[in-house]
């Protein structure tokens, strides 16, 4: 079952896992509140699996390619690492599925505190479009992931500050309501 916590806002490799001392573990139902989704399923069998294919019917997520991200396979690592972790946004849904590898997925919460998910193989997530989020890797150093996308895919992130930007608006509005 995937893991969550909130971070600590230490410098230091980006790689590590940033836990607060105490450890403050977060559930999945304060994701959802977030409107981030997730589902654990079998990534040996993705090209087969029935469940993948039924969220994707259900989310009509009908593009997919799927990447690996390691300094032997990923043209331009370094600079690709550095990207995927400044803070930014999307104006579509950001939805990852782990079929090798580790690494984490931060989210900012309602607070604007970061919110670390420790994805590994078989964990797929949804990022609802307008929220703030960065991805890295952990110390293994690899991670092969199926990227979804509903219609065509659309890669612009855009860099904090994006609140001008109407998702973004439109994501504020949800979280309000969501946390009456």
């Amino acid at each position: 079952m995937v893991e969550m916590w909130y971070m600590d806002e230490s410098p230091g490799d980006q790689r590590k896992p940033h836990r607060l001392e105490p450890n403050q573990p977060v559930s999945l139902e304060q994701l959802r509140r977030l409107g981030v989704f997730y589902w654990k399923l079998d990534a040996d069998i993705y090209e087969t699996d029935p469940d993948l294919a039924k969220i994707r019917k259900e989310n009509n997520y009908s593009w997919m390619d799927i990447i690996t991200i390691h300094k032997d396979k990923l043209p331009d690592y370094e600079e690709k690492i550095k990207i995927f972790y400044e803070e930014h946004l999307h104006l579509d849904d950001e939805i990852r599925y782990t079929l090798e590898g580790s690494g984490y997925i931060d989210v900012r919460d309602k607070d604007d505190k970061w919110i670390r998910i420790a994805m590994e193989k078989g964990d797929m997530i949804t990022l609802p479009a307008g929220i703030y989020h960065r991805f890295t890797l952990d110390e293994s150093n690899y991670m092969k992931a199926m990227r979804l996308f509903a219609g065509e895919p659309v890669w612009t992130a855009y860099n904090r500050p994006a609140d001008h930007f109407p998702v973004r608006v439109q994501y504020l509005q949800f979280l309000a309501q969501a946390f009456q």
